[in-house]
Formats: C-alpha cells, structure tokens, sequence
C-alpha cells in the first residue's frame, strides 16, 4: 500500500510540473527534461514512471479531465436540496470557476490530440459522458421532487454541455471583461431556460 501511495504521489508531482511547463511555454515545448529539471529531479525519475512523453501527455489528460469532474463540487448547505443543487452547478458552470479549474490553451492542445490519438479521444469520450450523466442525475432528482418537468433528461444534459462547449471555444477569444460576462450570463440564461429554470436574484451577475 505504501509503495503505491508514494508511487501515485510522484506521479501527480510530475504530472502537475508538466502541467505547469505546458502553461508557460505550450505543450508542444514541454518535455520531459525540463519536467525534471523544473523539479530539480534527475530525468531517469520522470521516464521511471512515464516512459515517454506521450504516457506523461496521457497522464496530463487525466488530470486535467479530473479538475472538470470539480464543477459538480457544491457547498454543503444545498446538498440535500435537488433544486439549489442543481442550479448551484449551473452557477459552477457559467462562471470564472470554470476556468480556474484549468488552463484553456492546455486543455484545448490536449483536445486537439484526440483527433491523431485513439487513447487520448476515448479518455475524453469517457468524460465528456461523464459530465452529461451527473448532469442528468440532477434534472432527475428534480424532476422526481416535482422542482422540474424534464421528459427527455439525458437530451437536456447534452444540449446544455454543448452550449457550455461553444460558450467556452468562443469566449476564449472575447478579450473585453464587460463582453464576456454579459455573454456568459447569456448563455448561463439559455441553459436555464432549457430547464425551465428562472434565474434566482441570489445568483444573477
């Protein structure tokens, strides 16, 4: 047990360097020896826990695959109330935590490679569906407490993450703040609307 522990800490160490390195210079100019050298490690290290670059690449997916699985993490105080909820995670969603969460320019290198990379395509594939399904268990257990009346949940869940999708690929390149919350609570309106949802005072802006 303590071997894998401590094999599965250095492994996020290295991954989270790597990370780092593809933030600054892209990650296309990431690499293994600067991985190393960024944490003052000697480079065998790296290589004994990811072979090549292309294992830390797939390494470097997961991790950041993992940070949008956190868009679901929601305070205590609404746990317990399908409604607040789940309008919690849409607030989660159409906000700056979102992209806090990760680098765009990395996240968007690492998606690029599902077009040429079968391993990495499927890891997203998983994801992606993983996001849609949560979603959906949410619109369910309003739609059970009578809070909504969803009949197609899953088809609600996927249409709200490809308007998050687009929202995303396209504010990514909107530079003016005062353009870019207008338009994301915009789009925050669109999803709600698709569940039947009005924005609460609590949560406007």
């Amino acid at each position: 047990m303590g071997r894998k522990s401590l094999k599965e800490t250095r492994q996020k160490q290295i991954i989270k360097a790597f990370y780092k390195l593809a933030k600054k210079e892209g990650l296309e100019n990431a690499s293994i020896a600067k991985t190393a050298d960024l944490l003052a490690i000697n480079p065998s290290l790296v290589i004994h826990y990811f072979k090549t670059k292309e294992h830390l690449v797939y390494g470097l997916v997961e991790y950041i695959l993992d940070r949008y699985l956190l868009i679901f993490d929601v305070p205590e105080n609404v746990q317990h109330n399908p409604k607040k909820k789940l309008l919690a995670v849409i607030d989660n969603i159409f906000s700056h935590k979102w992209n806090t969460l990760f680098d765009d320019s990395v996240s968007y290198s690492c998606y690029s490679l599902a077009f040429r990379d079968k391993v990495i395509k499927e890891k997203y594939k998983i994801l992606l569906d993983s996001l849609r399904k949560n979603l959906e268990h949410l619109i369910i257990e309003c739609n059970e407490k009578g809070y909504l009346k969803v009949d197609d949940t899953a088809a609600v869940a996927d249409l709200v993450f490809i308007l998050v999708d687009g929202a995303y690929y396209y504010l990514s390149l909107v530079s003016n703040k005062r353009e870019y919350n207008k338009k994301l609570g915009t789009y925050k309106k669109r999803a709600l609307g698709l569940l039947n949802f009005s924005v609460p005072a609590s949560s406007a802006g």
